[in-house]
């Protein structure tokens, strides 16, 4: 069942998320004796048992929506909840605790800030972008009772990463190291923007910055992929290594050894991505980008039948874009007609998803481009590409912007988005395959052979229906450069 469709749990939970407005008491129930108020030193240890709980489940930073499949990686690259949080469903009783006690204590801004990064997060484990609004009340509230508290600002700053408004991302982070320089999810975040951003330099010095200020694994996994986009795989592995030496906490080592696992897999390394991606599940057996990253190496290694259960395990839980995508097309893949029939089922779900994302203040465009190119509207995809373009230049939507280009026949407008998408030196098989198909439609076939043929030696099972695609390109080119 799709996250978040139990209605009478979530009407139970929006019920208790808001207070009463500042300045008014909810009324006292007259069937039940007052309870005796809570003394200072009782609400202390209660409340930083709540924090504990929420920052062992943050320790990433800034924690966003978001997958693989588009340019949100190291915003979506958080650590997973610790397992022992997800099995006892301690962040809900964490969440469900503040708001008992911002209900008694409505001025505890530290109290708001705590509950609105709590939701982000609740968002990310849950795939249910409907808790932002929550999160951007709770914030709003903390910074109305303390105006520029760096925490607030910090978690306004992760909450516009998650929705994929990443100008605002930047100026709240800024806003937060004016005023303590060394708060980690605002050095975390604006990282994140700087890279969402396409501003790679200035992303550069600001993940240096951010090791020199505060060191450590949130740091540390977006150092090394500012230099994986710059195709320094080299230090990118060996930055994961001694973070993944260095982790400690169930969350930490899931979140870092599925970080290795997914570059293992961009390699084609796929017995080494299984093998963290194990690692990973070990710490946290419902940790989600582990198993979407499993299944994925399952199916590049040839075990289909395992990828299939996998991949349909992953989107039970969490129907997004990428996972939805990938299992599609593992049916069209198979290639029967009740296979072809899941296959379309599962790209409507991606409408579904970005409707819902919309709805709640997610930018959805690059998502809806991703997935209309292949697998929907064209022309939709073309729209939504362009308007991505628009407000970041980055390799990602040059990709998407090159491929919806092509897939509408407009291939030589395409060629030099192709071009730009593989400039830094980013390693993706899947930037290349675009390249080189639109290289082949513009009649360069020198340069579509070496395209397609980088594409198949980095990571031959880039994707199920993409990979075959390619060889068959490539065949008819005259075989591999």
């Amino acid at each position: 069942m799709a996250p978040g469709t139990n209605e009478d749990a979530q009407e139970k939970d929006r019920a208790d998320v808001t207070p009463p407005p500042e300045g008014e008491d909810r009324p006292d129930r007259t069937d039940r004796p007052r309870e005796r108020p809570e003394s200072p030193r009782a609400r202390m240890l209660r409340l930083g048992a709540c924090a504990v709980a929420i920052a062992v489940a943050m320790t990433a930073g800034a924690v966003v929506l978001g997958n693989k499949d588009d340019d949100v990686r190291t915003v979506a690259s958080a650590p997973g909840v610790a397992p022992e949080l997800l099995a006892t469903g301690s962040l809900a009783s964490s969440i469900s605790a503040l708001q008992t006690h911002l209900k008694a204590q409505p001025k505890d801004y530290g109290g708001w800030s705590t509950l609105g990064v709590a939701y982000i997060e609740q968002a990310r484990t849950n795939g249910d972008p409907s808790r932002y609004p929550q999160a951007e009340r709770a914030l709003e509230r903390s910074l109305k009772l303390k105006p520029d508290n760096d925490p607030a600002l910090a978690g306004r700053s992760a909450l516009a990463a998650a929705r994929h408004d990443f100008p605002d991302a930047l100026r709240y982070a800024d806003k937060a190291l004016d005023e303590n320089a060394y708060n980690e999810r605002a050095l975390s975040t604006r990282i994140d923007a700087l890279v969402e951003l396409g501003r790679y330099k200035e992303a550069s010095k600001a993940a240096d910055q951010a090791d020199a200020r505060r060191p450590g694994i949130p740091v540390f996994t977006r150092y090394a992929y500012v230099r994986e986009l710059r195709g320094d795989v080299t230090t990118t592995r060996r930055v994961l290594k001694q973070a993944l030496a260095g982790a400690s906490t169930p969350g930490d080592i899931a979140y870092v050894a599925t970080a290795l696992g997914q570059l293992s897999w961009r390699e084609g390394e796929y017995k080494t991505a299984l093998t963290y991606f194990e690692q990973a599940l070990r710490a946290d057996k419902v940790y989600l980008p582990a198993l979407e990253g499993r299944a994925r190496a399952q199916a590049a290694n040839g075990d289909r039948k395992a990828a299939i259960a996998g991949m349909e395990d992953v989107v039970a839980r969490f129907p997004l874009p990428g996972p939805l995508v990938v299992l599609g097309e593992l049916y069209e893949a198979r290639g029967g007609e009740e296979d072809k029939a899941k296959a379309r089922a599962q790209y409507a779900l991606v409408n579904a998803w970005t409707a819902l994302a919309r709805a709640n203040g997610v930018n959805a465009d690059l998502d809806t481009a991703l997935a209309a190119a292949d697998h929907g509207d064209r022309k939709a995809a073309l729209r939504a590409a362009r308007a991505e373009w628009d407000r970041r230049e980055t390799v990602h939507t040059a990709d998407a912007l090159a491929w919806a280009l092509h897939v509408n026949g407009r291939d030589d407008e395409a060629l030099p988005y192709a071009r730009r998408a593989t400039a830094t030196g980013y390693r993706d098989a899947t930037f290349l395959y675009h390249r080189g198909m639109i290289e082949q439609a513009t009649g360069n076939k020198k340069e579509a052979r070496g395209s397609l043929s980088a594409a198949l030696k980095l990571n031959p099972g880039f994707s199920p229906v993409g990979a075959k695609l390619a060889e068959k390109t490539l065949t008819a080119l005259g075989g591999a450069k």
